[in-house]
């Protein structure tokens, strides 16, 4: 049974390239263009994946995304014209699973597309990285870091810090290995449990995240480090005030 993929894009010329690319690849795809029918639409008939534009008339697809994540785990992809670090946090915190900027190439997209879509599917592939794994404790401790599994909660010093699902399964999986160096593919593989890295960039826009609301000085972190040509780790000490 093909998968479902509903396109929100305002460029018509733009929405009618992508469905095309999609259909060829065996994909059943509708196109909407403006905000408020994309909301309804992906409420009607949930799609297997949305291409959510960021700009789009109506409502535009910040809140969109804030609306659908709310009432479950659709994966979606944003589009978008904008490639400030700022711009691209608030889309991935608000729940989007990947991004691209425009201009890209259409194969670039139904690659992406692919693989977002084998990710949403469970899997128990031996290269998962997963930070619900049976054999992790339920509260994972690094030094003033506390990450409560079963609750989905997340405190520094007791005080508690709101993180995206993306955010707190890489939190998650490191705090459950402390000092271990994960890389890039093995942190973007924990954010859905399978499937080959979709972008590198998604990880390390998360990890900007999580260091603005661990670390007492993102810009000179002490704790989530940076490992030049490998990935990140997790290390104990003083967290954030």
């Amino acid at each position: 049974m093909p998968t479902y993929v509903l396109v929100a894009e305002d460029d018509r010329k733009q929405a009618e390239l992508i469905r095309r690319y999609l259909a060829h690849d065996g994909h059943e795809v509708s196109v909407v263009h403006d905000g408020r029918t994309a909301l309804r639409e992906a409420t009607r008939r949930p799609p297997d994946l949305l291409v959510l534009d960021w700009m789009l008339p109506g409502l535009d697809g910040l809140e969109v995304c804030r609306r659908l994540r709310g009432a479950g785990e659709l994966p979606i992809l944003m589009l978008t014209a904008r490639s400030t670090e700022d711009d691209l946090l608030r889309g991935l915190d608000l729940g989007a699973d990947d991004y691209m900027t425009k201009p890209f190439r259409p194969r670039e997209l139904v690659a992406r597309i692919r693989t977002l879509l084998r990710r949403s599917r469970p899997s128990a592939g031996p290269a998962a990285v997963s930070p619900a794994a049976p054999e992790s404790p339920a509260v994972l401790t690094v030094g003033g870091l506390t990450v409560n599994a079963a609750q989905h909660q997340v405190f520094v010093h007791d005080r508690p810090v709101n993180c995206t699902p993306g955010e707190f399964r890489i939190l998650s999986a490191m705090a459950a290995s402390p000092d271990r160096v994960f890389t890039r593919s093995q942190l973007l593989d924990c954010l859905t449990d399978h499937g080959r890295p979709v972008s590198g960039r998604t990880v390390d826009v998360h990890i900007l995240n999580l260091r603005k609301k661990i670390e007492t000085s993102p810009r000179r972190p002490q704790h989530l480090l940076t490992v030049h040509g490998i990935g990140y780790k997790l290390t104990g000490g003083d967290h954030g005030a």
